[in-house]
């Protein structure tokens, strides 16, 4: 799971103005694109479409207070539509699970859809080392394949790459002639992937959600690689977390039309796709056989915990797009497979015994709130952010940098004497030069620019605002 074991201030200090330029821009955009849909599709007061966001997360978080009951259904419904379903503990079982049924096949060659649990369990670098191709068929998963780096967004993958960067990949590959033109980029690799498509043997993909009553999965993309993926081959394997389920299709209905508008900006994805199981007798494509993998890898424990609310996610990344912290920084200094606020929250989750490792993450938070705001399943990630911070603390997890003791400032504040000597002093101190502040003072203001000192006012205006009247006024 890890990308690099540089803390996160540190790596993403270290990032090149281009790349936080257009990181910045990117999810700048997503976000309000995102806003201004909601905002045509729900007019009015803004509580219809908070309204719709609960109504979203009390429907994931059923479903996660009842997982075992709809897993038995979805497994029934499945098994009866002709899939066959099979359970993985963690991302060595799920590989493996892969890996047997290709064996079974002799197959040599597969295409992928975007899926974050196939990246999640690093599925295309195992199969390689087992000698089979696996090619990603998502534009931006590609071009992060050629480069052999990491997604950095949940929806835009290479959201920290410019075409330039783009079109220079292409060259170093083969892929013709250095060319930054983006209809020219997007023709080639539709060239390159059309022949891919028909040699593969087998077709991977991930699920947005399967519904427990009848067993469909859905895909939701915008190429239209994952229809390409499955048209071809004569097998479809599905990777998902156990936590895609929803109890009925109906639920669908509220979840695709927030997934959608959260992450793209789009009332609906290009392509909606239902995948009821295999082909059909009298369908003249598509895969005769179909594998449903459901993969726990810490999911379970993740339920039992106090964090569970974070299972309800649907990957839309629009707490990546709001968040102050994640613009400034990119996805990779996250140091795993989700980035962003939810990403602070999942990877240490996920990392199990190696939550230390990636403790500092829950502190990558300005605590703001935007990303519970845009939040399509109203996760309270705020919240899950500061039970992380605790559990680092206790588990005795170095922080990433030094800071003001909280302690400190509690003491501070609960005592008014103390108080007011504190704020006389905060002015002097304000105009002390930076080497002779304190060095916890000086550490945090490497990345903080403090305000001119008004400390004071607010005290002699309540003062005076609250002197008994004198007799006779009004």
């Amino acid at each position: 799971m890890s990308r690099h074991q540089e803390p996160f201030d540190s790596f993403a200090a270290a990032q090149s103005e281009s790349r936080r330029t257009a990181v910045r821009l990117g999810s700048k955009a997503g976000h309000e694109k995102r806003t201004e849909v909601l905002n045509r599709d729900y007019p009015g007061s803004p509580s219809r479409v908070d309204s719709l966001r609960r109504l979203a997360g009390e429907i994931k978080q059923h479903t996660l207070d009842h997982l075992d009951l709809y897993l038995e259904r979805a497994q029934a419904r499945l098994e009866a539509n002709g899939a066959k379903v099979h359970f993985a503990a963690d991302a060595d079982e799920a590989c493996r699970t892969v890996l047997g049924i290709l064996q079974s096949r002799g197959a040599k060659r597969v295409v992928k859809t975007k899926s974050m649990a196939t990246e999640e369990i690093e599925l295309g670098a195992f199969l390689e080392r087992e000698g089979i191709e696996s090619l990603e068929t998502d534009l931006g998963e590609f071009i992060v394949q050629l480069d052999a780096d990491k997604p950095s967004h949940i929806v835009k993958p290479i959201m920290h790459k410019d075409r330039r960067e783009v079109a220079r990949t292409f060259e170093g590959h083969g892929l013709g002639a250095y060319d930054d033109t983006p209809e020219v980029i997007t023709r080639r690799a539709r060239e390159h992937l059309r022949r891919k498509y028909l040699e593969a043997d087998v077709g991977i993909t991930g699920a947005n959600f399967i519904s427990a009553e009848s067993g469909r999965l859905v895909l939701v993309t915008n190429e239209g690689n994952s229809r390409f993926c499955l048209a071809a081959t004569r097998c479809h394997i599905a990777l998902v977390g156990i936590e895609k389920l929803v109890p009925r299709d109906r639920d669908l209905g509220v979840l695709l039309n927030l997934l959608a508008r959260s992450a793209t900006g789009q009332a609906l994805s290009v392509y909606t796709e239902f995948i009821t199981g295999p082909r059909a007798a009298s369908q003249p494509d598509g895969p005769d056989e179909m594998h449903v993998i459901f993969v726990d890898n810490g999911r379970s424990e993740i339920l039992a915990g106090d964090c569970r609310e974070i299972l309800r996610c649907i990957r839309c990344g629009a707490c990546l797009n709001v968040c102050p912290v994640y613009r400034q920084s990119s996805g990779h200094a996250y140091r795993g497979v989700y980035s962003g606020p939810v990403g602070a929250v999942l990877t240490p989750l996920l990392a199990g015994e190696g939550f230390n490792h990636f403790a500092d993450l829950p502190r990558a938070s300005s605590l703001c709130g935007a990303c519970n705001e845009v939040c399509p399943v109203d996760i309270p990630i705020p919240d899950l952010l500061l039970r992380l911070r605790d559990r680092g603390k206790r588990a005795g997890a170095k922080p990433a940098a030094a800071a003001p003791s909280m302690k400190t400032f509690a003491r501070l504040a609960s005592r008014s004497a103390t108080w007011r000597r504190a704020l006389r002093a905060g002015r002097l101190l304000g105009l002390l030069p930076g080497p002779l502040r304190p060095r916890a003072l000086r550490v945090w203001s490497e990345n903080h620019v403090l305000p001119p000192w008004r400390g004071g006012a607010f005290r002699e205006w309540f003062a005076k605002r609250n002197r008994p009247p004198v007799d006779g006024a009004v």
